[in-house]
């Protein structure tokens, strides 16, 4: 019996990036190869360029054909909420309401392990059907849901981030654990699985209004300990949150000199939302190095404010994007993209489609500080590939019909598409939609 082939060559559009492009005239920013090829080896991209010369160089690989299709890298999140995924389109609250009559009493149920197994396994299902090949999460309180989280990413071999929440007032009971309780559990977790094939561990403190004081110096120790590890927070996301943090911690100069005061800000921390922040505070990130995260779903759903992304990055600011399901109303990163461009629309801002993709894919991988792993097809990255149809819709096809350039294709995607314009997805290499769909159809018969 023959061996099966140990490369994988993808053929296709190929879009890398390998800086931000401002436009389409922004060419060195960008590879476009109308007949394209990437390499897969081992999990890795080994090579890229033109078809022609990429199967010269690797004449015995397997061949998959994706035209007329666009290659490009997968896609990243980098604010979700795990145990959300069954409170997504509840109706009408703002951001307080909404943490209590929605989503505390739906994460008290991840305490369950067999129910945090199994929403991790339609979590993932959900990421990858939308093009998504990395996540930075939130777990609930319970060191169970990080558990179920770790195990389903390392399952697929997804490079994913997570951690624990750390949460020990204003919540109910069932979802809340002490300034001990929240060390431990974090400091075993990121022991078991940070840095475990491409697992990544993020400190969690859900926000200020949650944690005490003492848990916050908990918290600080815990980052001083583990400075390799993520720290992922909310900031001035609604003015009654802004208000109630401000009554909790009366000494502090702002909602982000909280987690000032406790060492809580480095490059690697990123803010959830950072919507009404102050002059002091925009200093402080820029500082920092911290990052701040726009969620335009969420913000809108929530009717929360609109994100000044030129604002923070005119102070040399490094903004993610991402979709922070489950306020957030769409798994795909096109919609959270379709959405972002209507908000800076509102506040006069420009958000190129070159721009867009780079920013759910190298953008992101930059702000994570992982665009050497994630984010761009260049050789030595991790495998992670979203193969793209613009014309996968009645709607969209006919729109096509019209579309002369790389630029209009990429808008009309950003606009239009959603889970349907993802054709295929690659995690590491091994075909991640295909095998999902195929799942779910037999278990639809069985």
């Amino acid at each position: 019996m023959s061996k099966p082939p140990s490369q994988k060559l993808l053929r296709g559009r190929v879009l890398d990036f390998n800086a931000e492009p401002q436009d389409a005239t922004d060419t060195s920013a960008y590879t476009y190869l109308t007949d394209g090829a990437i390499l897969i080896e081992g999990g890795r991209i080994a090579d890229v360029g033109t078809f022609a010369d990429v199967a010269q160089r690797a004449p015995a690989a397997e061949i998959v054909d994706h035209r007329p299709n666009l290659l490009m890298a997968g896609f990243i999140d980098t604010h979700v909420h795990f145990p959300q995924v069954q409170v997504i389109a509840s109706w009408g609250a703002q951001l307080l309401d909404w943490l209590n009559t929605y989503t505390f009493p739906e994460e008290t149920r991840f305490a369950e392990v067999a129910h945090a197994e199994a929403m991790a396994s339609k979590f993932y299902d959900l990421l990858t059907a939308h093009g998504t090949t990395t996540a930075v999460a939130y777990c609930s309180v319970h060191k169970e849901s990080a558990e179920a989280f770790f195990g389903e990413a390392a399952r697929r071999n997804m490079c994913m981030i997570g951690g624990k929440v750390m949460m020990d007032r204003n919540a109910p009971d069932g979802l809340r654990d002490t300034p001990q309780t929240g060390y431990d559990d974090s400091k075993d977790l990121i022991a078991k699985w940070h840095g475990k094939g491409r697992a990544h561990y993020a400190i969690t403190p859900r926000f200020a209004i949650t944690s005490t004081p003492e848990q916050l110096e908990m918290t600080g120790a815990l980052v001083a300990e583990h400075a390799d590890c993520f720290v992922q927070t909310h900031l001035s996301e609604n003015h009654d949150e802004i208000a109630f943090t401000a009554e909790l911690y009366p000494d502090a100069p702002d909602y982000l000199g909280v987690y000032e005061t406790y060492g809580l800000l480095t490059p690697k921390m990123l803010l959830g939302h950072s919507i009404h922040l102050t002059p002091r505070e925009i200093d402080l990130l820029a500082q920092t190095r911290a990052k701040p995260v726009f969620c335009p779903t969420s913000n809108l759903f929530l009717g929360s404010g609109l994100f000044d992304d030129a604002g923070l990055r005119g102070k040399g600011i490094c903004n993610a994007i991402a979709t922070d399901i489950g306020a957030g109303t769409s798994y795909s990163m096109l919609q959270t993209l379709n959405e972002g461009y209507k908000i800076l629309q509102l506040q006069g801002q420009k958000l190129h489609p070159l721009r867009a993709f780079h920013w759910i894919t190298r953008g992101n991988a930059v702000a994570l500080g992982l665009e050497d792993k994630i984010g761009t097809l260049a050789a030595g990255s991790d495998a992670d590939i979203v193969v793209l149809d613009a014309r996968a819709t009645p709607a969209s096809a006919l729109r096509m019909e019209r579309a002369e350039t790389l630029s209009e294709e990429l808008f009309i995607l950003q606009m239009l598409g959603d889970d349907r314009a993802v054709s295929e997805v690659y995690v590491a290499g091994v075909s991640a939609k295909t095998e999902t769909q195929t799942h779910d159809r037999l278990a639809l018969t069985a």
